[in-house]
């Protein structure tokens, strides 16, 4: 067994030695490394194979996707995921596209031809499991373990979402092959069959409730749908009825068996899908095969040590690609492993034969038609089997009629005598027996291997077809019959020839070609003999038939100017393939592979007579055309019966088995010579036409060279006008450049003088805003300072009230101390009148006692009367004395009262005085509002000269008033200390006056009446004196308190209009705006 290495190689061969199949049936092995070193492989995780079977695909753990063609042996790189991939499908209805699940949860679509990504679906939660594609190719579901999802593969959009409950998980949906239906299976091993159109619930399979559950993971279909087998963890396989729904049998595996990871049935050409074979992976790695009829095992593949982990069978039963667990893949042929997959049925007919003593006796019986069984390949004992022992002698006619396969020519002659065709089941079958294809695999590959021929390089130009796969597959069968033979590479309807049956098996390139060759080697002999023309021979054959059995048709082609290859070559080059549909062309040819290759031209002598009626009617060389190259309405059945007939009454002089030799078969091992044409012509076409090539390939040189010369000069010439173009332009992109550029210009001269004339309208504005913020900032100063001085007069009013309120306490403290002192005053007065009264009373009693004393004493009267004369005199100069007194005492209370009439005197000046400073404060204000005029009217002026004007003004109005102060201030102190000093020694004389006469009253006689009331009178002035002078001293101290703050009021007023003025200059000088305005004015 070969072992093939990818590696890095994007394309390759998958063998390279002839193939031998090993004793296990393994055709090679493929591993892709991952290093050149080879030190460690790529695992290959999945396989999936087309619709033909011949070609898979396969993913690996980088995302490398591959495609492996079997017929070709070849393979290629056709995409890189750069992720895992987890599922593949390849039997899309578009054959270059296939699907791809990836690790990421979401399908690519890609096209292995383009390697272009076609189409994204994304949609699923989970990794995607399998991927089930419908029998048409249109559609697909994508299983995973939370949701399913149905996508329309034409316009990769999602039709449908299968959603279910957390506790129940998705075991597979998939379709059932050649129906709408599709089955879903759950984790809890129910089954539903829905409807893909309307998602119409069909049927559900039973579970059993009995019993322990299977835990169904893994499922197969047959081809025809009718049964499902379903495994799990168990050795069990159910397998199901889906017609009525019921469980047909449980086949149990080997106890070995313990879970089944895979399940799939095996195709069989003959059980008309209904597969009787299938495969069972295991835990352990092998895939056992049985019969689901039998429960025989027939073979087996993998072992322990070779482990498979999963695997895929081809639509045809074929082949079988097995992923194993050390990453590598396996390619089986089935036909290596066991004989008994696609045999043909038993034969309808059996001969029953006895012992020696009845040879001559025969019997026939009648089997009835069906599947026979096919003996089973076990590993146990051997089944015994019975042979019949076969006649002692054979004819050579039995020989000539025995067929490969146990068939028999003249019983398949007689099946087709009774029924008209083969069944469609067993057609190609039978063709295969009746035609004897050796299937030379090896020389159909050299020839292959070969490429395409040169004649058919272009063949979709001549014979366009829509296609693509059946292009390429008559491309490919020309190609090989080309290679085999050099005429066919010269044979221009050999297209025409081969395409029925390139339709008929595009699946198989292989049967094609050789059904191809076998068809030329017997039915068109002596075709080529007259190359390139037509078969003239053959023609006059056919002409000679149809002369004797129809000389009326015949004149009438004759007489219309028609040859036989008018009538007769069209039918024979196209082989009726364009004057009979599908189903009677193969009814046809099953009747031709039958019989001698001299029946196909008799069918067309009885084509053209089974016509001759419209035919008569035809005089037209052109109705004749069209009439052998489209469908016309005929009965095959009678064309059939009528071949016959003329094959058994044409005379055998002008029959054409006289000159058509028997059926020769194809040999086995290498296709056989032909050279059965001229071959000087062939080779003379050949070198004529090499010649030709040559020429060809010196005039497309040539002129290519011219082209190249022709295009190098129109280059030139096209750069020259277009360098003159580009001139042209250019010189007119400047001129319109330059007229742009003075529109320009213009139109930014217009903005210039547009934006001018904002910005003088802005300007105004500007000045204007800045004019009415400046008149209402100097109103606002006007306010601020109206209200400045409103402050400042209610202030001086406040103060002034204060002032006033403060002279008003004092005189009324001055009036409570006088009425003080008039009650002291009255007190003393009540004190002194009792003590004159006290005095008088003690006079009186001195009086009453010196009476009596001068009463006592005028008995000494006599004795005193010198001393009397001396105490007269005495009382005399005291009472002058005493007078005195009174005079100065006079005098002192006219001065007294001079001094008060001063006080009042002074009291009037002050008044006039407070009357000047009301005046003067009344002069300032208007000034200040003379100024404030002022300032209204002169506002163009620099704000500060008015400020200096305004403060030279303040300064000179405060010089003055400190000035008048201060004389006035000077004047009243002078005028007071003066008066001061005149009162203080006028009291200071009176009180020592005062002192001197108490001292003198003290020392005075007793018995004086006058001394009390001196005494009195003394007192009383002496009170009345200290009372007027302590309200002179009070007066005094309230005027210099009011003078003091009247002089902090005007210098609180001086730092006010200071602080003012130094605001406004300096909100001047940090507004150049207002100044620049102030200037403009």
């Amino acid at each position: 067994m070969q072992v093939t290495d990818i590696g890095s190689r994007e394309e390759g061969k998958i063998w390279h030695r002839k193939l031998v199949t090993s004793k296990f049936g393994a055709l090679v092995t493929l591993i892709r490394s991952a290093s050149a070193r080879q030190t460690k492989t790529v695992r290959l995780l999945h396989v999936a194979f087309d619709t033909t079977g011949e070609s898979f695909i396969a993913g690996d753990h980088h995302g490398h996707i591959y495609v492996f063609d079997i017929s070709r042996n070849r393979f290629k790189l056709v995409q890189k995921t750069g992720q895992a991939c987890t599922a593949l499908a390849f039997n899309l209805r578009r054959t270059t596209e296939f699907l791809v699940a990836l690790a990421d949860y979401s399908i690519k679509c890609f096209d292995k031809d383009t390697r272009q990504l076609v189409s994204w679906m994304r949609g699923h939660e989970g990794a995607v499991s399998s991927l089930s594609v419908h029998s048409s190719g249109c559609y697909a579901i994508s299983t995973s373990s939370d949701t399913a999802q149905l996508w329309d593969i034409d316009t990769f959009q999602r039709k449908r979402k299968l959603n279910i409950r957390q506790s129940v998980g998705i075991q597979k949906v998939f379709f059932l092959p050649h129906s709408n239906t599709i089955l879903s299976c759950f984790s809890d091993d129910s089954i539903f069959a829905w409807e893909s159109d309307t998602l119409f619930c069909k049927y559900q399979l039973p579970v059993s409730q009995d019993g322990p559950r299977i835990h169904y993971r893994t499922f197969a279909v047959t081809q025809d749908g009718k049964t499902l087998a379903a495994a799990g963890r168990s050795n069990l396989v159910h397998l199901w009825c889906l017609e009525s729904q019921q469980l047909l049998r449980v086949i149990q595996m080997p106890p070995k068996v313990r879970t089944v990871r895979y399940l799939d049935f095996l195709p069989d050409s003959f059980d008309g899908g209904s597969n009787q074979t299938l495969g069972v992976l295991s835990q352990e790695g092998i895939m056992r095969f049985i019969n689901i009829q039998t429960c025989k095992q027939i073979f087996e593949i993998g072992s322990h040590e070779d482990a498979i982990t999963s695997a895929s069978i081809s639509p045809k039963g074929h082949h079988i690609v097995a992923v194993m667990d050390s990453g590598a893949l396996k390619i089986y042929e089935v036909r290596s492993l066991t004989p008994e997959i696609s045999q043909p049925p038993q034969p309808l007919l059996k001969k029953v034969t006895k012992g020696n003593s009845n040879e001559g006796f025969c019997l026939k019986v009648k089997v009835q038609t069906g599947t026979g069984q096919h003996p089973v390949k076990t590993s146990g004992r051997r089944i015994q089997t019975k042979v019949l022992p076969r006649p002692t002698a054979s004819t050579l006619d039995n020989k000539e009629i025995d067929l490969p396969n146990g068939l028999n020519r003249k019983r398949l002659q007689a099946l087709l005598r009774a029924f008209g065709e083969f069944p469609a089941k067993y057609r190609m079958f039978i063709w295969r027996s009746l035609l004897h294809l050796p299937e030379n695999h090896a020389a159909f590959s050299s020839l292959t291997d070969k490429g395409l021929h040169s004649a058919y390089m272009c063949l979709q130009e001549r014979y366009p077809i829509k296609s693509h796969k059946l292009q390429r597959g008559l491309q490919r069968v020309l190609s090989a019959l080309a290679h085999w033979a050099a005429i066919f590479g010269e044979t221009d309807y050999l297209p025409l020839l081969a395409f029925p049956f390139v339709k008929l098996f595009q699946n198989n390139p292989l049967i094609c070609f050789e059904v191809v060759a076998t068809v030329i080697v017997n039915w068109c002999q002596h075709w080529f003999e007259y190359f390139p023309n037509p078969p003239l021979n053959v023609l006059n054959l056919a002409e000679n038939v149809l002369a004797h059995h129809d000389r009326e048709l015949l004149q009438h082609f004759v007489a219309c100017g028609v040859t036989s290859q008018l009538y007769a070559w069209p039918l024979f080059e196209t082989l009726f393939s364009e004057v009979l549909i599908r189903e009677e062309w193969l009814k046809l040819f099953d009747n031709v592979f039958s019989n001698h290759p001299s029946f196909l031209l008799m069918a067309v002598v009885a084509y053209v007579t089974c016509c001759r009626a419209p035919l008569l009617l035809c005089t037209d060389k052109k109705d004749f055309e069209y009439f052998f190259h489209h469908r016309n309405s005929l009965d095959i059945g009678a064309m059939l019966k009528e071949a016959y007939r003329l094959m058994e009454n044409t005379p055998a002089d002008i029959h054409p088995s006289s000159m058509l030799s028997d059926f020769e078969p194809l040999t086995q091992g290498q296709y056989p010579i032909f050279n059965k044409y001229p071959t000087f012509i062939v080779e003379y076409q050949s070198q004529e036409r090499e010649r030709i090539r040559h020429q060809e390939v010196e005039y497309l040189r040539e002129r290519q060279e011219v082209q190249e010369l022709h295009a190098e000069a129109v280059r030139q010439q096209a750069e020259f006008e277009a360098w003159y173009k580009q001139q042209e332009l250019l010189v007119q992109g400047e001129e319109q450049r330059r007229r742009i550029l003075q529109e320009e210009e213009n139109k930014l001269a217009q903005q210039r003088a547009r934006l001018a004339a904002m910005k003088r309208e802005l300007k105004v504005k500007e000045l204007s805003l800045i004019d009415s913020a400046r008149r209402r900032f100097l109103k606002h100063q006007q306010d601020q300072r109206r209200i400045q001085l409103q402050r400042l007069d209610d202030e001086i009013q406040r103060k002034m009230a204060l002032r006033d309120q403060e002279t008003a306490t004092a005189v009324r403290d001055i009036e409570v101390r006088q009425m003080e002192l008039d009650a002291q005053r009255h007190l003393f007065e009540q004190q002194l009148a009792k003590e004159q009264e006290q005095v008088s009373q003690e006079v009186k009693a001195e009086v009453e006692t010196r009476r009596r004393r001068a009463e006592m004493e005028d008995s000494t009267l006599h004795n005193l009367i010198e001393t009397d004369a001396d105490l007269s005199q005495k009382n005399k100069r005291i009472l002058e004395e005493s007078l005195a007194e009174v005079g100065q005492m006079e005098v002192d209370a006219d001065w007294q009262a001079e001094v008060i009439k001063r006080l009042e005197k002074t009291k009037e000046r002050q008044e006039k005085q407070r009357d000047q400073l009301v005046n003067l404060s009344k002069q300032t204000r208007a000034k200040e509002e003379e100024i404030v005029q002022l300032m209204v009217e002169v506002e163009g002026k620099q704000w500060d000269d008015v400020v200096a004007k305004q403060t030279e003004l303040e300064e000179e109005r405060q010089a003055a008033v400190n000035a008048q102060w201060r004389s006035l201030i000077s004047q009243e102190t002078e005028e007071t200390k003066q008066h001061q000093g005149k009162l203080q020694k006028s009291l200071e004389d009176s009180l020592n006056h005062q002192k001197e006469k108490r001292l003198r009253s003290s020392c005075s006689s007793r018995g004086l009446l006058h001394k009390p009331q001196i005494k009195t009178t003394n007192i009383s002035l002496n009170n009345q004196s200290p009372s007027d002078n302590s309200s002179y001293f009070s007066l005094d101290r309230g005027r210099g308190e009011l003078d003091c703050k009247e002089r902090e009021l005007m210098e609180e007023i001086r730092e006010l209009r200071t602080k003012l003025a130094t605001r406004a200059r300096v909100t001047d000088f940090t507004s150049p705006s207002a100044i620049s305005s102030i200037h403009s004015h």
